[in-house]
């Protein structure tokens, strides 16, 4: 999906949500340069001690009750994500790749659903939350870029709501720091690539 060069490719895919974050850094890199980062960051590069150890916790419960999936060699959004449940949910001009999925994510074991781009927008089957999030690069100054990574989540119905409700109250900060552990990332890949 591909929007015009007015709105962000998010706020089609997902206009209303239960929760928003967001998060910005400077980069010193020009946008395009910037984006290419941001569109080929391997996920698996990411780390923090905090993030490292907060992924081992929320892993904790898969490892306990089943076999957990092996390790994928790369996690790139621009090549489609590449776990189950996510997908690319668009590009625009360059400035924004928007990706998602469809979950149980506040359960112990994360239960995904695989969904099509085109549904994911409409998709209210009750029962199930939505995360909608992406990537957006803006013109700062001479050579600099901001980069933002926004995520979203939107639940199907009252009951999901609540229990997602009781989720996200302890997992915000853990996801904020991701966001940011995330950018860093980026901002690093990049600046490295000028």
């Amino acid at each position: 999906m591909t929007t015009g060069t007015r709105g962000l490719v998010l706020d089609s895919v997902m206009p209303s949500y239960d929760v928003a974050i967001t998060e910005h850094v400077l980069v010193g890199t020009d946008p395009q340069t910037t984006y290419c980062a941001a569109r080929g960051l391997d996920l698996l590069t990411v780390h923090s001690p905090l993030l490292d150890a907060a992924m081992w916790v929320r892993q904790l419960p898969s490892r306990l009750t089943v076999r957990p999936a092996p390790r994928p060699p790369r996690l790139v959004i621009g090549e489609g994500v590449g776990i189950p449940g996510w997908l690319v949910l668009g590009e625009q001009d360059g400035t924004e790749i928007a990706f998602g999925a469809v979950g149980r994510f506040w359960q112990p074991v994360i239960e995904w659903r695989d969904v099509g781009a085109a549904e994911f927008p409409g998709f209210a089957e009750p029962g199930w939350g939505k995360i909608a999030a992406n990537f957006t690069v803006l013109p700062y100054g001479s050579g600099k870029t901001l980069l933002s990574y926004e995520c979203r989540t939107a639940t199907t119905d009252p009951q999901s709501r609540r229990r997602f409700a009781r989720y996200w109250w302890l997992v915000r900060p853990f996801v904020a720091h991701i966001l940011r552990a995330t950018l860093r990332q980026i901002k690093v890949n990049a600046e490295a690539a000028r």
